[in-house]
């Protein structure tokens, strides 16, 4: 008989984190410890692959600062002018303070069919026209559901490159085989990543694939725009860091017996909050 092993593996650990306020539980609570609220308690398993990579010692600590840039005082610092990019619709840029900044990472929200799709493919073609190179990636629809969109459009959206993808990594390659300067994803909610063991739209996986969407957009000037849908409590659905995490988080709103859409801003760090842009639907787009 062949002798006995003691099994060596490790259960996948999971931690419980709260949807609202993002603090960390051991286990399942019913009431979050950190903000009160009842039921926003959900399992995040633990990631594939450490990001720590193991003990580094000095070694690790020495090559994480030389990668970093070295500290300077802020008065050495030069002002410069905040580039952004016009999308040529006045009223998504007048509600984003100017038109889209290089590098900066924008959630719209709204319900489902209610023209955030329409809207960005819009400011897509416009800014291919203006020689930027988009990437719209959905995991909504597929390309042909796209086209079909497109040709009611009175924009051309010819030029933006599409790809019906779901999965992250395979997103981000894309975005460096085309060298898009902006990049759509339609919705946060269906994208995943290879690190985490859940399903897509998963708290964990929002958050995680977000936080790399971020880190993404500052490393590389790519400017990142994910759709997201609400609640019905008329809230971002997945963790509310997510909106914590971006630059920008707008809201598309309207009725959808009613031809007018507003769009407003709860968050910009590059501009008011205070403005509110208004659109007509129409069968040729907004």
């Amino acid at each position: 008989a062949p002798p006995h092993r003691h099994s060596t593996m490790s259960k996948s650990k999971s931690t419980y984190r709260c949807t609202e306020c993002g603090h960390e539980h051991p286990k399942w609570v019913g009431r979050c410890e950190g903000c009160g609220e009842w039921n926003t308690v959900a399992e995040e398993p633990a990631s594939l692959r450490s990001g720590r990579g193991g003990r580094s010692g000095k070694s690790g600590r020495a090559s994480a600062l030389s990668a970093a840039s070295a500290p300077v005082r802020l008065q050495n610092v030069a002002a410069e002018a905040l580039t952004r990019w016009r999308t040529g619709l006045d009223e998504f840029d007048f509600v984003l303070g100017g038109g889209i900044v290089p590098g900066s990472m924008t959630l719209i929200g709204g319900e489902p069919g209610i023209g955030k799709s329409t809207l960005l493919l819009q400011a897509a073609a416009r800014l291919e026209a203006a020689g930027r190179t988009v990437l719209y990636a959905s995991g909504e629809e597929s390309p042909d559901q796209i086209r079909l969109r497109a040709d009611r459009l009175i924009e051309d959206a010819g030029p933006v490159h599409v790809l019906g993808e779901t999965r992250l990594e395979a997103i981000l390659e894309a975005v460096s085989t085309v060298n898009a300067d902006i990049v759509v994803i339609d919705s946060i909610q269906t994208v995943y990543t290879d690190t985490l063991e859940s399903a897509p739209g998963n708290v964990g996986q929002v958050r995680e694939c977000s936080g790399q969407l971020m880190r993404f957009a500052k490393e590389s000037g790519t400017s990142v725009i994910v759709v997201g849908h609400v609640t019905k409590g008329g809230g971002i659905a997945g963790p509310k860091t997510l909106e914590h995490i971006v630059d920008t988080v707008l809201y598309f709103e309207g009725e959808a017996a009613l031809d007018y859409r507003l769009l407003r801003t709860t968050k910009n760090r590059f501009g008011s909050v205070d403005e509110l842009g208004v659109f007509s639907m129409t069968e040729s787009g907004l």
